[in-house]
C-alpha cells in the first residue's frame, strides 16, 4: 500500500474534537481510508452491512473494475488468458504471481498431476452418504476431511506446506467432484490418468467407465477448461471471503476450504448458474418461445414473484466480461455437439435480447451474468444440474488456496472478527419466580 498525501477527516456536529485517518492508494481503483483507529480514538465503530464499501484486506491477486466491466488475474485481462491461455497457466499465474515459460509450465503440470489420486480410505468415507445427497453435501464433507488423511501438511507457518497443502487441493478436487458423481450413479470410480491434461483427466473421470475407451472431445475438453478459468478467482466474494474469516482463526486449509464450499453452495452465489438453468425449462415447460415476452413483463411487475435469474451483478454495472467468453463458448459447445438448435439456447439467446432492449433493464443494468450460458455449456457437456455448483468449487479452489495463502504470509494479518450495532434489550435482571 502507498500512503496518499490526503488525509480523511471526520468531523462532529457536537463540537467535539476533528479525528484524521491516513488514506492509501492500490495500484488501480478506489482508495481506502484506514479507520484501524476509529474506535481507539473516537469510542465508535462504522456500520456497513454485506460490507458493500469495506476493504477487508489488500490483495495483489484479482482486480475488478465493474463500471467498465474489467476482470484482471494478477493484471492480465481475463478475456485474453481465457483465449490465449489453459486452466493450468492460470493456477500458476494466480498461485505465482506471472504466466509461467515453457519449463515452468511442464514442471508445474507433472507436479500436479502426480497428486490427483485421493487416499483410497477416502471411498469408504465417501460411501457413508446416501446416493441421493445433493453433490454439495458430499463435496464439503470430502474436502473437510482431507485433513484427516494429509495432516503432514497443515502447519501453516510452514511455506512448504502452504505450498504442498496448494497443490494438492487444486489436484484432487476434479477427483473428489468426479467421485462425488460417480457414486450418485451408482458406477465405479475412475482412477485419473496422468497422461490426459487437468481438464480431460476430470471429464474421463467423470463420462468414462471401465468397459471400453473414452476419447475426451477437444472443444468440449475446451470449453470446460474455459468455464474453469473464468470461476477460478473474482477477488474478495462471499466464498472468497468465508476462506479468509475461517483461514483467520489459524485452522488448517482443507478445513477453510470446506467453508469456501459450503459458503459456495448458496443460490445467491455459486448455485446462481443452476437457478438460472431451472429458470429456463421452466419457460420451456411454460410455452418456450411464444411466452419470453410475456414472462419478462412478469420480471418487471414487483408483485408477480418471478424472478430473472443470471443477469445483473453485486459488482458489475456493465456487462459480465466473462458472459461474453461464455455466450461464445456455448455457440462452439453446442455445434460441435450437432445442438445447434438448443431450445434451452434459443429461450436465452430470447430472453437477453428483450433485456438489451428493454429500457426497464438496460435503465437497471442488469445484463447476461457468467451464470447466464455457463449452465447451458454443462448440460450440453453432460453434467447433471446439481453437479453445476461443485464445478464452479473445483474452479475457485486455485482462488481460495491464493487468497487464503496470501493472508496467512501477511505480517499485519489478524483474525477476523467484525463489529455489531447492537440493537436487543439493556441490562435486565432475572425475575425471581414464586
Amino acid at each position: 500500500m502507498k500512503l496518499s498525501d490526503k488525509k480523511a477527516i471526520l468531523s462532529f456536529s457536537d463540537g467535539s474534537k476533528p479525528v484524521e485517518f491516513p488514506i492509501y492508494d492500490g495500484t488501480v481503483g478506489p482508495q481506502v481510508i484506514d479507520i484501524r483507529k476509529l474506535y481507539g480514538q473516537t469510542g465508535m465503530f462504522t456500520y456497513d452491512p454485506g460490507f458493500l464499501s469495506t476493504a477487508a484486506c489488500a490483495s495483489a491477486i484479482t482486480y475488478i473494475d465493474g463500471d467498465k466491466g474489467e476482470v484482471l488475474y494478477r493484471g492480465y485481462p481475463i478475456e485474453q488468458l481465457a483465449v490465449n491461455c489453459d486452466f493450468m497457466d492460470i493456477c500458476y499465474l494466480i498461485l505465482n504471481g506471472d504466466i509461467p515459460d515453457l519449463a515452468q509450465k511442464k514442471e508445474f503440470d507433472t507436479l500436479v498431476s502426480h497428486h490427483t489420486m485421493v487416499h483410497e480410505q477416502m471411498q469408504f468415507f465417501l460411501r457413508g452418504f446416501r446416493r441421493d445427497a445433493h453433490p454439495m453435501a458430499v463435496l464439503t464433507g470430502l474436502v473437510g476431511a482431507l485433513a484427516a488423511f494429509y495432516h503432514d501438511s497443515t502447519d501453516i507457518t510452514n511455506p512448504h506446506h502452504r505450498h504442498v497443502s496448494a497443490i494438492r487441493l487444486i489436484a484432487k478436487m476434479p477427483t473428489l467432484v468426479a467421485m462425488a458423481y460417480k457414486y450418485s450413479q451408482g458406477q465405479p470410480f475412475m482412477y485419473p490418468d496422468n497422461s490426459l491434461s487437468y481438464t480431460g483427466n476430470f471429464l474421463r473421470m467423470m463420462f468414462a467407465n471401465p468397459c471400453e475407451p473414452y476419447v475426451v472431445n477437444p472443444v468440449v475438453e475446451r470449453a470446460l477448461d474455459r468455464i474453469f478459468i473464468l470461476h477460478a478467482d473474482h477477488e474478495q466474494n462471499a466464498s472468497t471471503s468465508t476462506v479468509r474469516l475461517c483461514g483467520s482463526s489459524g485452522t488448517n486449509p482443507f478445513a477453510a476450504m470446506a467453508a469456501g464450499v459450503a459458503c459456495l453452495w448458496g443460490p445467491a452465489h455459486g448455485g446462481a448458474n443452476e437457478a438460472c438453468l431451472q429458470m429456463l425449462e421452466q419457460l420451456q415447460a411454460d410455452g418456450g418461445l411464444a411466452k419470453v415476452g410475456h414472462f419478462m413483463e412478469q420480471v418487471k411487475d414487483k408483485n408477480s414473484g418471478v424472478r430473472l435469474m443470471g443477469f445483473g451483478h453485486r459488482v458489475y454495472k456493465n456487462y459480465d466480461p466473462r458472459a461474453k467468453l461464455m455466450q461464445q463458448t456455448c455457440k462452439e459447445v453446442l455445434a460441435a455437439l450437432g445442438l445447434e438448435n438448443d431450445p434451452l439456447f434459443k429461450l436465452a439467446m430470447e430472453v437477453e435480447r428483450i433485456a438489451l432492449e428493454d429500457p426497464y433493464f438496460v435503465e437497471r443494468k442488469l445484463y447476461p451474468n457468467v451464470d447466464f450460458y455457463s449452465g447451458i455449456v454443462q448440460r450440453a457437456i453432460g453434467v447433471p444440474t446439481a453437479l453445476f455448483t461443485a464445478i464452479f468449487a473445483l474452479a475457485r479452489t486455485v482462488g481460495w488456496i491464493a487468497q487464503w495463502n496470501e493472508m496467512i504470509s501477511d505480517p499485519e494479518y489478524k483474525i477476523g472478527r467484525p463489529r455489531q450495532l447492537f440493537e436487543g434489550p439493556t441490562t435486565r435482571q432475572v425475575p425471581v419466580r414464586k
